[in-house]
């Protein structure tokens, strides 16, 4: 655009509608906030928003930028039909140079000229950049924005290559944007040197005890700390001169010039590439140069209606100084972005005080300060629990008495967190000892708390407002009975989910006042049902049972809870099912990868996707079947299976099938077990589309996603339906013009046709349905629940909004999530035959690891073996060479003389 191009404000307009202007400067997450707060709330349409952001994506989500490691994963923040709305228009890849208070305009980098109404400015802040020698080397970043981390991400694929690479990397700042860079460099596989003036980490927001045990845990996982020093230098491998086109070319043709870095006591350390995190500062430069008042360390000043001292202009976020300081939190942030909305629109909404509560999960460690954290008023009362062996700090600030609470920090375990941050400043309605991990009382339900209480702090949502939800009183047309639709109808636990917790507590109490019945426990180790336990493995991050049941549950677990969490661990991360602290979770089948048949045997069925074999790979079934002497027939799923295989067999047995190209069937595991198909177009002259290639797709898609039960497909190539895919957890049947979509039916003892989902769809169309209905199946289901009874619990309309609509936000959240799990997924199978030590585990007898189970019996059947019965089988006795007995005294001694003695 020209500097003649001017969107003009209301006046300059003329416009009779009235309708005036508000430009928004910046496009990070308070924008975002104000754009969808203006959207919601007005409903007279009494604006139009334009939103100009320099950076070249949406507004996204900074408080997890760690997570953009992961290139697929979504940060964008909200719904992005927000952007499509006609009122509001999102302007990308344009900075603002100046603004006229006077003239009421802004001039862009564009030569764009806009005027307005009223002007928001949102800019947000800079990552402080320390006066260290060699800052400007290649291979120095800082860490704020996605370009940043991408920077980061591109140098560490580009050294991969570099023969001199060190594999180290060195972060400045132990605060929550260095533990998160830190941590993102360790999951590339880099030995990370963590450096922090203080004496500890995260200064800001624990004191020393805290501090020295996030030390301790932070070095467990691997990251190295250098504490109460200061990065001087980086050193440089090429030393640039000044004019030297050798040296410029030298340094332009490496991925990083970086080769280490000094510190403050002397020390050299090594590294590829260097991160600066000490740090923000707000881009205050628009405020300063026009004259506007500034906070005494920067920002500019705002009131608690967040009004600068310029007429029609108002600042938000990190370059607004509340009560003279900036806040880098979200939560401020986005509290602000609602006060200058409910003005603009004649409300009287302030700020009020500042929520300093911060929350960090790094590496499955949970950390946690909230209020006055470090008991800055003297009269204050600490009650402190500390326990390195378990690695857990916990420190409540009180008032004098002890019944008001003040503040805290959770170390290690911050289970209670979301309740106490919302008593802040109230009287805590039990003992203060009993929300510590060591308290031995019983918290006290903290689900019947003051209405004025605001529970999500990230989106300013009361305990009233919640209870509304859930009542369906007030602006809730409809009662929300569950998390799903408390977080749907008032967005808590919607952004950072700490408060998710206490909203289920809300729930039940409001549930339990209404007469509902609400069954919730997993069983008598885990209060909590399996879905909100997926929720919170997920949130934590947590890695093995004894730290779920640790943490989350009581005594040493049970048949019902361990197979459990085993699979949402493996919903959640696909880790081997047999590794460690993994395999003695399994139930009997999963424990040997294999299904167990009525005599102790077990089949071995091998994936055929869509139900094709070629012939090279039947002959090697064949091969197998009459080298171990299986009994083989075609199941129900078209494959092939083999059954009668002994445990110490097993191993052998797949180690020729996957050498053949074969996969495990996973007949055996509550996961996908196939995708029956007719023939469709390929054979078929009544095929309308191409189900045997679908069906291929589908279950390669798929394959070894572990879930709440067991899961089936089928697609059929036209109405004909020969594949039954209507009896089917999920079922595609072939139209003209694409594919229609059935969920949750199956047979078994309660047979049920599958309901209609969707019609004709694409194919990519469809992979992306089905990945949104099966993640948020896995997420939601109660355990051993199959699709059917959970689609009529849920309500198929209900599923449709959330999966189609997207009615809970959390449609792209689910794509990634299945299309991580894709990216990830390594056959168990294929896994376990390059191990070893994994094999071991399959014999019948410890001490006599390649002797067969003499029990075992066979009798002939229509040219094959089946097991004998009980009166077919020969009385078998076991003797010396098979197990061997030693009594006190260390002599050998029969098992006849074993019995005698008993």
């Amino acid at each position: 655009m020209s500097t003649a191009d001017v969107t003009p404000n209301s006046e300059a307009a003329g416009e009779e509608t009235l309708v005036k202007h508000v430009v928004v400067v910046g496009g990070g997450p308070a924008a975002q906030r104000f754009a969808e707060t203006m959207q919601a709330r007005d409903k007279a349409g009494a604006y139009k928003i334009t939103v100009i952001s320099e950076e070249n994506v949406e507004p996204y989500d900074r408080v997890n930028l760690a997570k953009r490691w992961d290139k697929s994963y979504d940060l964008t923040l909200g719904d992005r039909s927000l952007w499509e709305d006609p009122r509001i228009d999102l302007r990308l890849g344009d900075r603002v140079n100046s603004i006229e208070p006077e003239s009421k305009l802004v001039r862009t980098s564009s030569g764009t000229v806009y005027g307005y109404d009223e002007l928001v400015l949102a800019t947000g802040s800079n990552a402080f950049t320390p006066p260290i020698n060699g800052w400007d080397t290649k291979g120095v970043f800082v860490y704020r924005t996605v370009d940043d981390v991408d920077g980061m991400s591109a140098t560490v694929e580009a050294l991969k290559d570099d023969e001199k690479r060190t594999g180290k990397a060195v972060v400045l700042g132990g605060g929550l944007l260095g533990l998160e860079a830190a941590g993102g460099l360790a999951s590339e596989g880099y030995e990370v040197h963590l450096v922090e003036l203080a004496g500890w980490l995260m200064p800001a927001q624990l004191d020393e005890g805290g501090g020295n045990l996030l030390n301790r845990l932070i070095e467990q996982r691997g990251i190295v700390l250098h504490t109460g020093v200061s990065l001087e230098q980086v050193l440089a491998r090429i030393e640039y001169r000044k004019g030297n086109t050798a040296d410029e070319e030298a340094i332009n043709a490496a991925a990083s010039n970086v080769r280490g870095v000094k510190l403050s006591d002397g020390t050299e350390l090594e590294a590829d590439l260097v991160c600066l995190a000490v740090g923000i500062r707000p881009r205050d430069e628009l405020g300063k140069v026009n004259g506007f008042e500034m906070g005494p360390r920067g920002g500019i000043m705002v009131g608690q209606d967040c009004r600068t001292s310029v007429e029609h202009v108002w600042a938000i976020g990190e370059c607004a100084a509340m009560e003279g300081r900036t806040i880098g939190l979200v939560a401020p942030a986005n509290t602000m972005a609602e006060v200058v909305a409910d003005q603009l629109l004649g409300g009287e909404k302030l700020f009020g005080e500042i929520d300093g509560s911060t929350k960090l999960k790094l590496s499955g460690i949970d950390v946690a300060s909230f209020g006055d954290a470090k008991g800055a008023e003297k009269d204050s009362l600490d009650v402190v629990y500390a326990d390195p062996t378990r690695g857990i700090y916990q420190r409540l600030v009180m008032s004098p008495d002890a019944a008001v609470l003040r503040g805290g920090i959770l170390v290690g375990d911050a289970s209670n967190y979301s309740t106490l941050r919302a008593y802040v400043g109230r009287e805590l309605p039990g003992d203060p000892a009993a929300y510590l991990a060591a308290g031995g009382g019983e918290v006290p339900d903290s689900g019947d708390m003051p209405d004025d209480v605001i529970v999500c702090s990230c989106n300013n949502i009361s305990a009233g407002t919640i209870k509304a939800a859930i009542n369906g009183e007030g602006d809730f047309a409809e009662a929300c009975h569950d998390i799903a639709s408390v977080k749907a109808a008032t967005t808590a636990g919607t952004q950072c989910g700490s408060c998710v917790p206490l909203m289920t507590k809300i729930l039940s109490a409001e549930l339990a006042k209404s007469g509902i019945a609400m069954s919730r426990g997993l069983c008598e180790h885990f209060s909590m049902p399996r879905a909100e336990l997926f929720q919170i493995v997920k949130e934590h991050d947590l890695k093995s049972f004894p730290e779920v049941i640790g943490r989350y549950g009581k005594g040493n677990g049970c048949d019902v809870c361990k197979p459990v969490v085993a699979s949402i661990l493996a919903s959640l991360r696909d880790d081997y099912i047999l590794g460690k602290g993994l395999q003695e979770l399994q139930d009997t089948n999963d424990r040997f990868i294999a299904n167990m048949q009525k005599d102790g045997t077990y089949s071995v069925i091998p994936r055929m996707p869509g139900g094709e074999v070629n012939p090279e790979a039947l002959v090697v079934l064949a091969e197998v079947a009459r080298d171990f002497n299986l009994y083989t027939k075609i199941t129900g799923a078209q494959r092939i299976g083999l059954f009668g295989a002994r445990l110490e067999q097993l191993p052998n047995i797949w180690t020729r099938l996957v050498e053949a190209g074969f996969e495990s069937g996973q007949a055996y595991g509550k996961s996908l077990r196939a995708v029956k198909s007719c023939v469709g177009t390929d054979w078929c002259r009544f095929g309308q589309q191409d189900s045997v290639g679908m069906a291929v797709l589908l279950e390669n898609r798929y394959k070894g996603l572990r879930s709440p039960h067991k899961f089936k497909l089928g697609v059929s190539g036209c109405a004909r339906e020969c594949a039954e895919a209507r009896g089917k957890d999920i079922g595609v049947i072939a139209t003209d013009k694409g594919w229609n979509l059935y969920v949750g039916g199956n047979g078994g003892f309660t047979p049920r046709h599958a309901d209609e989902f969707a019609q004709d769809l694409s194919d990519e169309e469809l992979v992306k349905v089905i990945d949104r209905f099966l993640m948020y199946y896995i997420s939601d289901a109660d355990k051993l629940q199959r699709t059917a009874s959970w689609v009529e619990a849920r309500g198929i309309d209900h599923v449709k909004e959330a999966v189609l609509e997207d009615s809970m936000g959390m449609g792209e959240q689910w794509e990634h999530e299945m299309q991580k799990f894709v990216d990830n997924h390594k056959d168990e199978w294929v896994e376990a035959v390059k191990d070893p030590q994994k094999l071991s585990r399959f014999r019948s007898f410890i001490n006599a690891p390649d002797t067969p189970d003499p029990l075992f019996a066979r009798v002939p059947m229509r040219d094959q073996n089946r097991p004998a019965t009980l009166e077919e089988r020969e009385e078998v006795l076991i003797s010396g060479p098979v197990i061997s007995f030693r009594d006190a005294h260390g002599q050998e001694v029969s098992a006849d003389q074993v019995l005698e003695r008993k």
